[in-house]
């Protein structure tokens, strides 16, 4: 057992109850391994569920995804010391050291950088949840909200690659990056309804990123089936209204997100699934960084470097 550093949420709340501390971090028992973390990813889930007042025992440790190097090793593991590994899903990321089940734990392509690397599932899993439950192939055209944003740039790459046609919605200093990426822009604000119909006659299915009446109005305007718009950050709506809502604290959905873990990152290693990062933070610093996030335009992926 070594102490190292981590982040925990000392309290229910916003990120002033967030405290950098020490922690002993457990030698690996059978079945898991230690992590060395050169990269935590970065995610607006790391602020908004610590929130939400629920019967988790406090203090919480801030993470779910994260990159490194194996520092140690259980039995029955088929890691070695010194492999350049991801992890995904962990609690606790936001660290120096991580002792985790070896099953949430795979190989880094040597392609793919370290912030890269610890940005890549969580954003990914839930881009193709979102396609998947959908059900989009070939030849349909998606209209994605927030299609600049993190989970917006991996809907796009995921839906180009299965032949369909996106509509995504950005600021217009944003549109360089949607077109980037595959989609076609679209500015979003009043109007934003007759702009799409301008482009498209029709639109087979909805996504949305961002949870703002506007996009939630839009799409049950352009879909005719509403099992075929899922929201990702209005699920009180989509209860309401009839349509699809996904997340990582549902069962289905946490199911369907680690099945794809590794074909994600197959893709990524392949070069057809990028991870932009904007900017990285040394560690000590992450609430700054987690500042800079809550703003919204990040304009790309976060990452802490321990």
């Amino acid at each position: 057992m070594s102490t190292d550093k981590h982040w925990v949420a000392t309290d229910f709340g916003g990120i002033d109850k967030f405290a950098f501390v020490d922690v002993d971090v457990p030698a690996p028992d059978a079945g898991e391994v230690t992590i060395e973390i050169r990269a935590a990813g970065m995610n607006p889930a790391d602020f908004k569920h610590p929130m939400q007042r629920s019967d988790r025992p406090l203090p919480i440790p801030i993470g779910y995804e994260l990159a490194g190097v194996v520092s140690a090793v259980g039995g029955g593991v088929s890691f070695q010391v010194g492999d350049e590994v991801l992890a995904f899903r962990v609690s606790g990321g936001y660290a120096t050291h991580i002792t985790v089940p070896a099953s949430n734990v795979f190989r880094k392509p040597s392609g793919l950088s370290f912030p890269e690397a610890a940005n890549l599932l969580l954003a990914g899993a839930t881009a193709s949840e979102a396609l998947h439950v959908t059900k989009v192939e070939a030849g349909d055209t998606v209209l994605v909200h927030g299609a600049s944003g993190a989970v917006g740039v991996m809907v796009l790459q995921l839906a180009r690659s299965l032949g369909a046609r996106v509509i995504g919605t950005a600021s217009e200093s944003s549109f360089d990056v949607v077109r980037k990426f595959g989609g076609e822009p679209v500015v979003y604000g009043p109007g934003l309804e007759d702009r799409v119909r301008d482009l498209a006659s029709e639109v087979d299915a909805a996504i949305d990123t961002v949870g703002t009446d506007e996009a939630i109005d839009v799409s049950l305007a352009l879909v005719p089936d509403r099992q075929r718009i899922v929201t990702i950050a209005a699920a009180t709506k989509a209860k309401e209204l009839g349509f699809l809502a996904i997340g990582g604290a549902m069962p289905s959905s946490a199911a369907y997100r680690d099945s794809v873990r590794a074909d994600l990152i197959a893709l990524a290693g392949s070069g057809d699934l990028v991870v932009p990062v904007a900017k990285t933070y040394p560690l000590a610093d992450a609430i700054e960084a987690l500042q800079f996030l809550q703003g919204g335009h990040p304009g790309g992926k976060l990452a802490l470097l321990p």
